[in-house]
Parts: structure tokens; sequence; C-alpha cells
């Protein structure tokens, strides 16, 4: 019998407003309980911070000239992830009276540019583990990038395991509607592809969050559906995007879209511009097999309407399987940090273009 491990799994994505924290018991390959998962919500000084210094992080180059402010935010972010593990070890205690074993540790990207085989999320992974006195495995990306690939995306191994475990019908789609969209496909063969297929929320949110006063999100895309389609814009703009190189690419950056297209828009009509964009480039790559949505988009009503209406797949929250969609990230990287531990693969040629599977994380802490 495979030893298991308990593994908690911390997951900051893109819209940098707080931690998901996600505890498992696994040994790495086919077997999976998730015992608990919770968030824990930064503060908006921090959560303003990390957006206002993200917007002047453009390049390798910036990450030397504003070294201080990032070493800064770093360290207010490990102290909110080690709140977050401290709190997750107590619940884990009192229900099984048990101990972590290991601590998945993303970080919050700052920059991702696989062209240039780099990708930074910020996080002192000594500082946790010496705060909280665990294992922790990080650095999740830099052997997939140093092998060819594009460091992202990392949790399709994760969704092949759930589609396994669930017994569901091949093929089936994984689509994960975060900051960026992306799939996992798994064929009627069992065998595994995934790609970043384009903006998820963070177009959305970054509207939101710079035209009203005190909204970070379009909620249930009531926003969006209140306004009105700009078509002249949508249409140029897409054929734009599709025209530009960036299309082209596997892997995505938040940076790779921008609002310039919808400047001048009402609140509003600026949010439905957007969604359609959205939805429309998201729907080009939904090919074969039913789709179940997880990650904050699947909460957007409007978004989800709108790629249903562009795809012949039936599409439906994983949730109706019984998985808590808020926190299949923060679950994968409790399973990841257990295969980097056990040196098993993590990236494969089909899922970040590396040019062999390989193992990546590192580990710090006491053996």
């Amino acid at each position: 019998m495979n030893k298991t491990y308990y593994s908690l799994g911390l997951m900051s994505g893109t819209s940098g407003d707080g931690i998901d924290a996600s505890l498992a018991i696994s040994d790495g390959k086919t077997k999976l309980d998730i015992i608990d998962n919770k968030y824990e919500g930064y503060s908006n000084d921090i959560c303003e911070e990390f957006h206002e210094l993200k917007g002047k992080i453009h390049k390798i180059e910036d990450i030397e000239k504003f070294s201080k402010e990032l070493k800064d935010l770093e360290r207010k972010l490990t102290l909110n992830n080690s709140t977050a593990v401290e709190v997750m070890k107590d619940r884990l205690f009192k229900k099984k009276k048990e101990k972590i074993d290991l601590v998945g540790f993303h970080g919050q990207t700052i920059l991702h540019l696989p062209e240039k085989k780099f990708s930074l999320q910020l996080g002192d992974a000594k500082l946790l583990s010496q705060i909280t006195n665990t294992k922790v495995i990080y650095k999740f990306r830099e052997n997939d990038l140093k092998n060819g690939g594009q460091g992202a995306p990392l949790a399709p191994i994760f969704h092949k395991l759930l589609i396994n475990n669930k017994k569901l019908e091949l093929p089936t789609i994984i689509l994960n509607l975060g900051g960026i969209a992306n799939i996992t496909s798994v064929d009627k063969n069992n065998k595994i592809s995934s790609q970043d297929i384009g903006p998820g929320n963070c177009l959305i949110d970054n509207w939101i969050r710079l035209n009203s006063k005190n909204l970070f999100f379009d909620e249930e895309g009531s926003l969006a559906r209140s306004g009105k389609i700009n078509k002249i814009i949508l249409n140029q703009s897409l054929e734009n995007f599709y025209d530009n190189q960036v299309s082209k690419k596997k892997s995505f950056d938040t940076r790779d879209f921008d609002l310039s297209f919808v400047r001048g828009l009402s609140l509003e009509d600026g949010a439905a511009t957007l969604t359609e964009f959205t939805a429309d480039i998201c729907s080009k790559k939904i090919t074969n097999g039913n789709v179940y949505v997880c990650g904050g988009g699947r909460k957007n009503n409007y978004l989800i309407e709108r790629i249903k209406k562009k795809i012949s797949n039936k599409i439906d929250t994983i949730d109706t399987l019984g998985i808590d969609g808020d926190f299949v990230e923060s679950q994968a990287f409790a399973y990841l940090a257990i295969r980097s531990y056990l040196n098993l693969p993590i990236s494969f040629p089909e899922t970040t273009g590396c040019n062999n599977p390989c193992s990546g994380g590192e580990l710090i802490g006491k053996n």
C-alpha cells in the first residue's frame, strides 16, 4: 500500500484578494480525500497594494527596480499565508488528531513570462517554514520552464484524477475560469491535454475595479447583463486579437490582455462587451466532451450563459459532481506538493509543452 500524506495547498489567484487553503490526504497517485477547505481574505490595503504594484511590473528589469516594494509585500503575503497554515493545522488536529506533512505554497504571481523562461510568485517559503514549523514545497513552475514548458497550467494532472475518480464519461473537459481561463481535456483513451485558452476573469475584474468606487468584480454578471454589447468595438477587438501573435500562445499572463478597446464605454456597457469578448475567445478552444467549470468565473452566470450560446457541449459547474469549485486549484497544489515530494511528474508535454514529463517544486524545511 502506498504511503499517504496530509498536505495543505495554498493558492492565491490573479484576483489578489486572498488565499484558498485546502487540506487533503493522498498518496500522490490515485488516492485522494479532501479533508477541509478555507478562504482567508487579504485586507483591502494588501489587495490594493498588490494590484498597484503589479501594474508597475511589466518586464524582468522591473523586478529589480521595485525590489524593496516587492520584498515588503512578499513579507506581508507570507505572514497572511502563515496564519492560514496555523488555522488549518488546528482544524486538522481537532478533526483527525494528525499533523500536516507538507505545505504546497504557490504564492502570488506577479510576473509570468514563459517565453523568457521566467515566472515569479511572491512568497517567502523559508520564512513560512520557519514560522509554521512545516515542510514547504514551492517554486512549482521553474523546472517546467527550464525544460521547455510554459510553466502553466499545472493543475491538469489533478483534474485528470478528479475525472477518473468520479468515473465520468469520456471525453470530459474541465474549464477553469480564474484570472486566466484554461482547459484540461481527457479523451476517450484517458489521455490528457491542456492549455490556457484566453482571459477568464481578469479583464472583467480589472474593468469593474477601475471604474467603480467599491466593487472588485461583477457579481453574477449582473452589471454586464444590464449593459449593451458594443458590437463594432467587439468585432474589431476580436479581429485584432486573432491577428495578433498573442492568440497563438499556449500560456497567458494577465498582461497579454488590456482594456484599451473599451475605454470610454459606461461601466455596464464595458462589462457587457468584455464579457462577450472573453466568452468568444474561450469558446473557440472548447471541443469534444462534457464541460465542468471551476474557479471564481463559474459564479458569473452571464459569462457562463454567453459561453453556452457559442458551444454545443453540455456545460455545468464542477459543484454538481460534489466538488467545491472555489477550491480546485488549492486542492491541486496540495496534491502537486506530494507528487513533488515523491519526485513524480507534475507537468507533461501534453499539458505545458515541456520536453519530457518533469517534476517540479523545491522542498524547504525539516526532512
